[in-house]
């Protein structure tokens, strides 16, 4: 094998029934569950409309390079959000419009993308995810892996993972804590839902805020 080309499988994967359960699920809620210290940063919404989940199937490049990017799109499951390390390279787009359609007609769920991207007017319907924007093409050289684990605005990625996200931003969730985590994070909407109510009934709780200057010798 060439040194720099690996093809992995992915040693866990999470279930169905657990990517159509989060599928709505506001990301917002899903990290207030994981205690606000996990989440996919300096990524921004590329598309208007559409939430992602799905499982990650995972891609390092070379930076600039699509080569492995292509072959992860041929041999994706669909419902598959591929997930790319390019290392937050700026100066050559991975993917645009036609690699987008190809996606898209495989069951592609949508891209996250830790570099460029380009055709981004192309992009309202199908959720993507990434660093930047260049009209710049990649190389097609390699090399690259896919399915191992990889870093995407600064959190590790496992083959597997659970993606999810909306307008706020994304998350990597591993199969292992994902029904704690949907547990948690539909506890948090039902108890905002209380929150808006009581907010219009004008009946909210605000006495933990003086509760707190207190503690903290304000008040």
């Amino acid at each position: 094998m060439a040194i720099g080309f690996r093809i992995a499988t992915a040693e866990s994967r999470i279930a169905p029934d657990l990517v159509e359960a989060f599928r709505g699920i506001a990301t917002s809620h899903a990290s207030d569950s994981m205690n606000r210290h996990t989440g996919i940063f300096g990524l921004r919404p590329y598309h208007r409309r559409g939430y992602l989940s799905g499982p990650a199937l995972t891609v390092r490049t070379n930076p600039g390079d699509n080569l492995m990017i292509h072959h992860a799109i041929d041999i994706a499951e669909p419902g598959d959000v591929l997930v790319i390390d390019g290392g937050g390279y700026a100066n050559q787009a991975l993917l645009g419009e036609l690699m987008g359609r190809h996606a898209q007609h495989r069951g592609i769920a949508g891209f996250v993308v830790d570099g460029a991207i380009r055709d981004i007017g192309w992009f309202d319907d199908f959720p993507c995810y990434a660093r930047s924007n260049t009209h710049r093409g990649p190389f097609k050289n390699g090399p690259g892996e896919i399915n191992v684990p990889v870093t995407v605005g600064g959190q590790v990625v496992l083959p597997g993972d659970l993606i999810i996200g909306d307008e706020d931003g994304l998350l990597a969730i591993t199969p292992e804590d994902a029904p704690e985590v949907l547990a948690a994070a539909l506890k948090k909407a039902a108890d905002e839902d209380k929150a808006r109510k009581a907010i219009a009934e004008g009946t909210q709780d605000r006495a933990w805020v003086a509760r707190a200057l207190k503690a903290a010798g304000v008040l």
